[in-house]
C-alpha cells in the first residue's frame, strides 16, 4: 500500500477527530462562552450541515482541480479554520468555524478516496479506501476520548489547537509528495449523479443510513452532559465514556465488513439477516440507554454496545 495513503489516512484521522470531538467539550465551550448547553450542542449540527451541503458541491466543484493543490489548499483551509476557533470569543464566530470546517472536510474526503483509488491497482481499490476512512474509526476510539482528556486539563481551545497541530505533518507531506496531475478530466454530470436518486434501493438506503445516523450522534453530542450532569460521574470519567463508544464503534465496523455488509440476497441471506436484526436492535438499545444511563456501568456498557450497534448498520448499509 503506497505511503501516501497513510499521510491522507492521518489526515482523515484528525478531521475525524474534530467532528465528533465537541461531545466531550460541549459542557466546557457551554461555561466558557456563557450559552446555554443546547446552544454549545448545536456546534456539532452546524458541522453535520456543513457536510451534507459541502459533500456533494465539493466533489462537483474541486473534480478537475490539480491535486496536490486541491488536498494541500483543503487542508491548509481546515488548519486555518480551527485556529480562528480556538482564539475566538464569540460563539456565532465558533458557530460558523465549525460549518466552514465541514465543508472543507467533504471536499478533502472527496479528492483523498478519488487519490487513493488512482495510486493502487483495482483489486486493492477497496483495501486503500479503507485505510484512508479508518482514521474516522481511529479518531472515535482514539482521537475523541484524547481531545476530551485535554479539553478537561487544559480548556476546550487546547483540543482546536490540537487538532490543528496534528494537520501540519499531513500538510507538509502533501505538499511533497502528492501527484500534481488533475484528480480528473471528464466533465462531471451532476444530473447524472443526481438521478441515481430516482431508484428505489438507494432512496431506502439513504433513509434507513439518516435515521441511524440521526439517532446515533443526536445521543453522541450528549454523552458528556449525561455523564456528567445526569450519571453524575466526574469530568475526568468523560474521555472513558467516548473511549468505550469509539471501541464499540472499531468493532462494529469491523464486524460488518467481514460478514460481507448488508448482503445481496444471494447465499444464505446470513448478513442480511444480521443487519435487520442489528437495526432492530439500535432503538431498544437507546431506549435502554435513557431508561438506565444515570448508573455508570449501563452507561458505559450501553455507549459500547449501542457504538459497535450504529457503527455496524451504517458501516453495512
Amino acid at each position: 500500500m503506497p505511503v501516501f495513503i497513510h499521510v491522507l489516512g492521518l489526515a482523515v484521522f484528525a478531521q475525524g477527530t474534530s467532528e465528533f470531538m465537541l461531545s466531550g467539550l460541549v459542557p466546557g465551550i457551554a461555561r466558557d462562552l456563557s450559552v446555554p448547553v443546547a446552544a454549545a450542542a448545536s456546534l456539532t449540527s452546524a458541522y453535520a450541515v456543513g457536510m451534507v451541503v459541502g459533500a456533494p458541491l465539493m466533489a462537483a466543484w474541486s473534480a478537475r482541480w490539480p491535486r496536490r493543490r486541491a488536498l494541500a489548499g483543503l487542508l491548509a483551509a481546515f488548519v486555518a479554520v480551527h485556529v480562528a476557533g480556538a482564539v475566538t470569543h464569540d460563539f456565532a464566530v465558533l458557530l460558523g468555524t465549525r460549518i466552514v470546517a465541514a465543508v472543507v472536510n467533504a471536499g478533502f474526503l472527496a479528492v483523498a478516496m478519488s487519490v487513493a483509488a488512482s495510486l493502487v491497482t483495482p483489486e486493492k481499490q477497496a483495501r486503500a479506501t479503507a485505510v484512508l476512512l479508518s482514521g474516522v474509526t481511529l479518531a472515535c476510539v482514539a482521537g475523541v476520548p484524547a481531545g476530551a482528556l485535554l479539553g478537561e486539563r487544559a480548556g476546550w481551545r487546547a483540543a482546536f489547537w490540537a487538532v490543528a497541530a496534528l494537520c501540519l505533518p499531513a500538510l507538509a507531506l502533501v505538499f511533497r509528495s502528492a501527484p500534481a496531475e488533475p484528480a480528473g478530466r471528464a466533465r462531471v454530470r451532476v444530473r447524472r449523479e443526481i438521478g441515481v436518486l430516482r431508484a428505489r434501493p438507494v432512496r431506502s438506503a439513504m433513509a434507513l443510513a439518516a435515521l441511524v445516523n440521526g439517532a446515533t450522534f443526536a445521543t453522541f453530542a450528549y454523552l458528556a452532559v449525561i455523564a456528567t450532569d445526569t450519571a453524575r460521574l466526574p469530568a475526568a470519567a468523560v474521555p472513558g465514556l467516548l473511549a468505550a463508544f469509539g471501541v464499540g464503534a472499531f468493532a462494529g465496523v469491523t464486524v460488518a465488513g467481514r460478514a460481507g455488509g448488508g448482503g445481496d440476497g444471494d447465499g444464505d441471506g446470513r448478513p442480511r439477516r444480521g443487519l435487520v436484526l442489528a437495526s432492530a436492535a439500535l432503538p431498544v438499545g437507546w431506549v435502554a440507554l435513557a431508561l438506565a444511563g444515570a448508573a455508570a456501568v449501563p452507561l458505559f456498557a450501553l455507549a459500547t454496545v449501542q457504538g459497535a450497534l450504529s457503527f455496524g448498520v451504517g458501516s453495512a448499509v
